[in-house]
């Protein structure tokens, strides 16, 4: 049985993307309504053109959206495709999950076939939600206990996974448009009511997944109309004091910011940076490719040992800073002579203070 995923955290968008999806023959839909998960409440609904057809409750162990992806969504599809009564089943996911967990989860049972991810976006809502300072409890739309992800943190990593993008609105939708471009050049931008990324092909979770992999990833700059994204990549290790005073700064600027980074205090690991406006994290992923004996190369995967190959660097190898910056009016000139006022300079070599110290992948 085919499979499609239809994400999004703007759910009048999501409802329309699979409201259409129901036009396609033989379709059902499965929703996991969590808005009562906090209770340990979670509704299995069903429906296809006919309307709903069940509406069940789950018993989990553990009350959360992974549990209900493990325990219930994937038994559900086997059962269905065993029963061969629709050629393709939609997943309709709740407005806080991020499709790379569905996907995965789906791809790895050879009885389905996960033909495509779509998220459906409101382009008159896009930019407010991606500059907003709302984590996702705010607005009830957490998925578990402790579910501190923001809304623009989830909102980024539902439009930068799919290789599919179900635009709706009117008012906003030339710079809606263009920051999806920005934040996911590989997407196909979709008018709302088009079905034809749901049967066509098959979705890639490799590709997905290293098209967003910091260690590999090589990002283009580009600007369009007032967004614009600012790639700054330099061959000098970045002090850290100065890298963690700047912090604030970059983040207030910027909307969304991706890359990996080198540290004078940590010649040997790679930094990766993440920021969704004003939230930020640096965590460590392992070792540069050059700090590594030859014979433990063997182990990395060969997306990554590529893309090293690609910018090596006769000197420092690999090490090297890539970070990606998007925004909206972004001053390109203040963001890059920041980040460069963040370099080491030849005489420092020492760092008797590192705020990243503890900084762990």
């Amino acid at each position: 049985m085919r499979v499609a995923v239809i994400t999004g955290l703007h759910r009048r968008a999501r409802e329309r993307a699979v409201g259409a999806a129901l036009g396609v023959p033989r379709t059902l839909v499965v929703h996991h309504d969590l808005a009562g998960i906090g209770e340990g409440e979670v509704l299995r609904v069903t429906r296809d053109h006919r309307g709903e057809l069940s509406r069940d409750p789950v018993h989990l162990v553990h009350a959360c959206a992974s549990c209900t992806l493990r325990e219930d969504l994937v038994p559900f599809l086997l059962a269905t495709a065993a029963i061969g009564e629709y050629d393709l089943c939609v997943v309709d996911a709740w407005d806080g999950v991020e499709p790379r967990m569905v996907a995965e989860a789906v791809a790895a049972r050879s009885e389905l076939t996960l033909t495509a991810v779509v998220t459906a976006v409101d382009a008159d809502r896009l930019l407010p939600d991606l500059a907003c300072h709302d984590d996702l409890v705010d607005r009830g739309l957490d998925i578990a206990d402790n579910d501190e992800r923001a809304v623009s943190e989830v909102l980024t990593a539902q439009i930068e996974y799919p290789t599919a993008i179900a635009l709706h609105g009117r008012h906003h939708l030339a710079e809606a448009r263009a920051l999806v471009e920005h934040l996911n050049p590989a997407a196909a931008l979709l008018d709302p009511d088009d079905t034809s990324a749901l049967t066509a092909g098959r979705f890639d979770t490799g590709a997905a997944h290293h098209r967003s992999d910091p260690l590999g990833s090589h990002h283009g700059e580009r600007a369009t109309g007032r967004v614009r994204t600012v790639v700054w990549s330099r061959r000098r290790p970045l002090h850290p004091g100065r890298l963690h005073e700047a912090m604030d700064d970059l983040v207030s600027m910027t909307l969304r910011g991706r890359g990996r980074l080198w540290l004078g205090s940590r010649p040997d690991t790679v930094l990766v940076w993440d920021s969704h406006r004003d939230l930020a994290t640096v965590a460590a992923a392992g070792p540069w490719l050059a700090a590594l004996p030859e014979a433990a190369l063997e182990l990395v995967s060969e997306a990554r040992r590529t893309a090293a190959l690609l910018d090596w660097d006769p000197a420092v190898g690999d090490r090297g800073q890539h970070l990606a910056f998007t925004g909206v009016d972004l001053d390109a000139d203040r963001l890059t002579a920041l980040l460069d006022s963040c370099l080491t300079t030849d005489d420092e070599t020492a760092f008797a203070d590192d705020p990243f110290a503890a900084a762990e992948g």
